[in-house]
């Protein structure tokens, strides 16, 4: 009893204690079972109305009438669509109206139970009435116990006024029933307190979720290193001002920014120097533009603006003002940084409504102002599409390109540091085509992926590497890089099995390599075709590593064995003490989770002798061994294999 009237105190201060968004989810709780109301008012009505039928007695039918019109007044309350409170006004008008109308028929019960004890004599007609009102005290404990001092307080109404009469006549077997009503009204507030304590728990810890989750969202369409929007957030931005654009009037200026000669500031003063010079940038175009524009940082050098205009004029004025912006330089320990940057500007709806189609063009504009000389604004212009052209030209020699035998393949091998051997060989694709020549990859592959002509290239690089591999010593294994497309497709499991049964390879030398930006594309997807390559045993590599958003914090979801470390950091390794740190900071990172790291672009003996202090597993490089046919890779095998041999 004593731990019931401490927790009936700490009730009195509870709502000081909770936010108003819990707060409102509780009062809509009394809301929540608008069906068990509707039958409790209805039934309890049509009790009292009998009562007061079989008594014949004025005031029984006052109180039925009584009860009955408040029951009305509840349903069509209980029934009123409403908006979920998002104020502490709004929760407390709606919890006023729900607590004056329970109160009232709780209040209504209760002394209808009273007056039936006290003025009829009929056991039966006494029976229901009291087995009504306390039938409603049952039932508040589940359905009000999001806002427990309404849920007591009926609770009293409705059952003390039934001991009250009860106790008049004093008949034993009465005082009795008293008795236990009381007892009953005790175990009632201990329930209705455990129910509360329950529901406000399980309420505080959904909003914490929601907050957290949220917290989570903003955080994923923030780029981590400048803070302002990134390429996620910047896209759903840019979708929703084009479908907000109105058809005459008003128009959407995008800016696509590309830093000039950014390499080479990273090269000369170090990576944080380029990071400092992207977040001052960044710092510097968000308190130029206003709420209504978005300014994001794509990746890399690379950023984004829109912004509102009335006219190309206007956004030519914008433009100057960015191109001045940037111009401006930085200063980071002890150095003045100085860039510029590139623009190209697409206008909706002029130069087009969709999204795709104006970030096309934009980009088309910021390659013609890095050819003129860079540090300048360029407008998307029809003639830019001549290199569309050349696209539709590729897109169209792709069909066909694999039954004409116009793809060959290269293999770089990968050395083991410690066993100075070949540990295995990545597999480069190569296009040398009938009109256009040697095609590069980095131009050919977006084309094949965009057709759907990289489904059947990449299974053809899986079977031929499979196939050229097989021939390999046992402990030599072929990496092969996964498309997004391929990555994505349900049936690459089938694919790869196929591939190994078909060349008799075990799978264990196969390693299927896959860059970050393509698992953040769909992580949960990304995830489920992992698991399902490592169930055949194959291995997987997560390539270009350190490159992406958000390396850390997605190693432990995806199942990797072995890490790629990206050659922009390789390429910094002799002059860069940051770029030594995080090779350094990965290699550990890899062995603390199990994983082998390979470190690629390797050019000079500098990076190598310091990769090797890094304790890295392997290397890969023109300086250990360029792209060669399958042939010379054999050549280089059996090489070795005379050596250990001799």
């Amino acid at each position: 009893m004593t731990r019931l009237i401490t927790r009936l105190r700490e009730l009195r201060h509870s709502d000081y204690r909770i936010t108003v968004p819990v707060r409102a989810v509780l009062v809509g709780s009394l809301y929540a079972s608008t069906q068990s109301l509707v039958i409790g008012a209805l039934t309890s009505t049509t009790i009292a109305a009998v009562v007061a039928w079989t008594t014949r007695d004025a005031c029984l039918a006052a109180g039925a009438t009584a009860i009955g019109v408040v029951g009305a007044l509840r349903i069509a309350d209980a029934l009123r669509p409403r908006a979920i409170a998002d104020d502490h006004d709004a929760a407390s008008r709606q919890e006023f109206g729900y607590r004056a109308g329970a109160l009232a028929y709780s209040g209504l019960l209760g002394l209808f139970g009273f007056m039936t004890l006290t003025r009829s004599s009929d056991g039966v007609v006494q029976l229901l009435a009291v087995t009504t009102a306390i039938g409603y005290a049952a039932g508040i404990a589940g359905r009000n116990a999001g806002r427990p001092r309404i849920a007591l307080a009926q609770l009293c109404l409705a059952s003390l006024p039934l001991s009250a009469g009860l106790l008049i006549g004093l008949e034993p077997l009465k005082l009795v029933l008293a008795a236990v009503i009381v007892l009953f009204v005790v175990a009632m507030i201990d329930i209705t307190l455990q129910t509360y304590g329950a529901l406000l728990k399980a309420t505080l810890v959904s909003h914490e979720n929601a907050a957290l989750a949220a917290h989570h969202a903003a955080q994923a369409r923030r780029d981590d290193l400048t803070g302002i929007a990134n390429r996620t957030a910047f896209r759903e931005q840019f979708e929703e001002r084009l479908r907000m654009l109105p058809s005459g009037g008003s128009k959407l200026a995008l800016y696509w920014l590309d830093l000039d000669r950014f390499k080479e500031i990273n090269d000369t003063f170090g990576h944080l120097a380029g990071n400092a010079l992207l977040a001052g940038v960044a710092g510097r175009l968000r308190a130029h533009f206003d709420s209504e524009s978005v300014v994001a940082r794509l990746g890399g050098d690379e950023f984004a603006i829109l912004s509102p205009v009335g006219d190309r004029q206007e956004a030519a004025t914008i433009g100057a003002a960015i191109l001045a912006l940037v111009r401006r330089p930085i200063a980071h320990d002890g150095h003045s940084l100085r860039s510029s940057v590139s623009i190209g500007v697409a206008i909706a709806p002029e130069n087009g409504r969709e999204a795709d189609t104006l970030l096309k063009n934009a980009d088309l504009a910021l390659y013609r102002a890095k050819e003129s000389g860079r540090g300048q604004l360029y407008f998307y212009e029809p003639v830019m599409d001549e290199k569309i052209e050349r696209r539709r030209q590729l897109d169209y020699e792709l069909h066909g390109a694999l039954e004409r035998g116009e793809f060959h393949l290269l293999f770089q091998p990968i050395f083991d540091l410690a066993a100075a051997r070949v540990l295995s060989c990545e597999v480069l694709l190569r296009w040398t085509n009938r009109h256009h020549g040697a095609v590069s990859p980095v131009e050919f592959i977006p084309i094949a992926e965009d057709n759907g002509t990289i489904d059947a290239i990449g299974h053809w690089v899986l079977y031929q590497a499979c196939e050229v591999a097989r021939s390999w010593p046992a402990d030599v294994s072929i990496a092969v890089n996964l498309s997004p497309i391929q990555l994505r497709a349900t049936h690459l499991p089938t694919v790869v099995l196929d591939a190994l049964n078909t060349s008799g390879l075990p799978p264990e030398r196969l390693n299927l390599e896959v860059t970050e930006t393509v698992l953040l594309e769909d992580v949960e997807a990304s995830v489920a075709a992992l698991e399902a390559l490592n169930r055949l045993a194959v291995r997987t590599t997560l390539d270009d590593f350190g490159t992406g958003y958000s390396s850390f914090s997605y190693l432990t979801r995806f199942p990797f064995q072995t890490l790629k470390i990206d050659r922009s950091f390789v390429t910094d390794l002799e002059r860069s003490p940051a770029s030594i740190a995080i090779v350094q900071t990965i290699v550990d990172l890899g062995a603390q989770l199990g994983m082998r790291t390979i470190a690629e672009g390797v050019e000079t003996q500098a990076q190598l002798d310091q990769l090797r202090r890094t304790r890295c597993d392997a290397v890969q490089g023109y300086l250990l061994a360029r792209p060669m046919p399958a042939a010379m890779v054999s050549a280089m095998l059996a090489g070795e294999g005379k050596k250990a041999t001799g």
